[in-house]
């Protein structure tokens, strides 16, 4: 099959010819009709994981439809459309039982069994798959639990991005934070998460929603999502902006970047008894230094949210019922539709500030 291989840190995305496995025990093989392309997989062919070393095939926002599935494999049927999510979870340990995939303690249990022979392979050597998906290729052999049913209804390229955007974004307002109607809601980032965020808040019912950032482009489309009030944060301080369009500061500030700027921003932006969600990780070694006294006395909360406290068996299939209800908007998200030879071109098509997300849909 046709797959987008890097091949070293820092490589391209090589579109060659590689072999995929037969599925074996509760593995599915899914033909992949759409991949969204998302920051994570750009950051991890720059710094390749131990856990996914070159060459590997990349891409965890996938679309698709059942095309096999392994003796073992009990939860889909050939011709379902399936959605993939990178968290991957065993279904049997105290997180799981307790709703909380996202923290699961052994997702380990998703990957194949190392005397079946690797899943991806290339002139008889294994090729490395990204979290357990490996969309940006013409199949993907899954484990079950990474996949989701979805409406047939549905099309490809907005279902995609349910997996991951859209699970981190919504689900952070509406598991994460738990935002209640009438409260208050500052987004500092108004990328394709961020925008999901709006839109998480906009569900909840919150009566002002704040977007910041430091693109003009991104702010439209801010207000397209649902945002009552913008702040560009180029021209202006945002803490100061957000204090004054709030009477005192929000309930509710997320920080969609995640450098420590951002994350300061997010905390002096809210109000007595606030919280601050941080949601995104641009700088992995950003740090935060915060005064106790003035947290206790503040009254504030800091909470880290790994894919929006998402199950995705649960809410993948509620936010895709959203989006055919008109009460979502996928379609808005999707700026690019490219072939699996123009991914480095997508990439770059996201550092535009118009761009929301690019997805491939030619395989």
């Amino acid at each position: 099959m046709r797959a987008a291989v890097v091949e070293a840190a820092g490589g391209a995305f090589t579109v060659q010819d590689i072999d995929v496995a037969e599925p074996a025990g509760r593995e599915v093989l899914v033909e992949v009709r759409a991949s969204g392309l998302c920051h994570t997989d750009l950051t991890l062919a720059a710094h390749p994981s131990a856990r996914f070393p070159p060459p590997v095939v990349l891409g965890h926002e996938i679309a698709g439809v059942v095309a096999a599935l392994g003796p073992q494999a009990t939860g889909f049927a050939v011709g379902d459309h399936v959605v993939g999510c990178l968290v991957q979870w065993c279904g049997a340990c105290p997180a799981c039982l307790d709703g909380r995939p996202y923290q699961c303690g052994r997702p380990g249990s998703t990957l194949r069994d190392p005397r079946d022979g690797p899943r991806l392979s290339r002139s008889g050597q294994p090729v490395a798959q990204g979290m357990g998906l490996g969309g940006f290729a013409e199949r993907a052999l899954v484990h079950e639990n990474q996949l989701t049913a979805v409406p047939s209804e549905l099309p490809f390229d907005a279902a995609a991005l349910l997996g991951c955007g859209v699970l981190t974004g919504v689900g952070s307002v509406l598991n994460g934070a738990r935002v209640a109607a009438g409260e208050s809601v500052a987004v500092i980032g108004a990328g394709g998460v961020g925008l999901n965020v709006i839109s998480g808040a906009r569900l909840a019912g919150a009566a002002r929603i704040v977007a910041v950032d430091v693109r003009e482009g991104g702010l439209r489309r801010a207000l397209a999502f649902g945002a009552t009030d913008i702040v560009d944060s180029s021209a202006a301080d945002a803490v100061t902006a957000v204090r004054e369009l709030t009477g005192g500061g929000v309930r509710h500030a997320f920080d969609v970047v995640g450098v420590a700027e951002t994350a300061r921003q997010a905390l002096d932006m809210t109000a007595l008894g606030g919280s601050v969600h941080l949601v995104g990780l641009a700088a992995g070694a950003a740090e935060l230094t915060l005064s106790l006294p003035g947290l206790l006395l503040q009254q504030k909360r800091i909470q880290g949210l790994i894919m929006g406290s998402g199950n995705p068996r649960r809410d993948i299939p509620r936010y895709a019922g959203l989006a055919l209800r008109g009460r979502l908007d996928l379609d808005g998200l999707v700026s690019h539709r490219i072939g699996l030879g123009e991914i480095d071109a997508g990439y770059a098509a996201l550092r535009d500030p118009g761009t929301a997300r690019v997805v491939v849909t030619s395989f």
